[in-house]
């Protein structure tokens, strides 16, 4: 049976969240605060938390960053703001997908089960490393570097760029990225690889600005030139 924890401060949406999740046959358990949900994250490791955004005493942001240096347990975010600088803050500080407010259950429901499906994937077995140039990919220490400074790549930020680096050369629109690096079934919107690609630049590109590494093909999405 899967755990799930569910760290929101609104007793009403608690339990209608507990009530659908148990029905779906997890095993929920749930904290009020940050603080309360860090604690609660790290002696229960829950598969998947579903995390809010605006919590008491420590606010969502501060926790997901707190989680990503101690665990990769998937992180669904729920937010009231509708503001795309919520959803990118989500995203940049390490939360895996996001909902915002109100949201169909139904959705919510297919979001937890798609991250669920992801997270059981078992990781390749691979020792190899990648290049172009004075970037390397050190593929079993999931580590990354521009000569000899190591890369801060998010997850998926690593995982775009492994991806790229093995078919350079070769374009792929945003939906075709968004099938390969976040799965068939994630429900967010295209604008998740831009942003991605976006902090990406920052740190592969000598001038983000005018990238001559991951590059914008007009009209399609993007490739990687060595």
């Amino acid at each position: 049976m899967k755990k799930i924890l569910i760290v929101e401060d609104e007793p009403t949406l608690v339990a209608t969240l507990r009530f659908n999740l148990e029905r779906d046959g997890y095993q929920v358990t749930a904290a009020t605060d940050g603080e309360a949900g860090l604690a609660a994250a790290r002696t229960g490791r829950p598969d998947l938390i579903i995390l809010d955004l605006m919590l008491p005493s420590l606010d969502g942001i501060e926790v997901c960053r707190i989680l990503r240096r101690e665990l990769s347990t998937p992180v669904l975010m729920l937010t009231a703001k509708a503001e795309e600088v919520d959803k990118v803050v989500g995203l940049e500080i390490g939360a895996d997908d996001y909902v915002t407010k109100p949201f169909s259950m139904r959705e919510l429901l297919a979001r937890v089960r798609a991250l669920l499906r992801r997270a059981e994937q078992p990781p390749q077995a691979e020792g190899d490393v990648l290049s172009a140039g004075s970037l390397k990919v050190d593929l079993r220490r999931r580590q990354a570097f521009r000569g000899d400074d190591a890369l801060p790549l998010k997850p998926k930020e690593f995982e775009l760029l492994v991806f790229l680096l093995r078919h350079t050369g070769r374009a792929y629109t945003r939906e075709q990225l968004l099938n390969e690096i976040w799965g068939y079934d994630f429900l967010g919107d295209s604008r998740t690889v831009d942003v991605h690609v976006r902090w990406l630049r920052q740190k592969i590109e000598e001038h983000p600005s005018k990238p001559t590494r991951l590059i914008t093909v007009r009209g399609t999405g993007y490739r990687f030139e060595s």
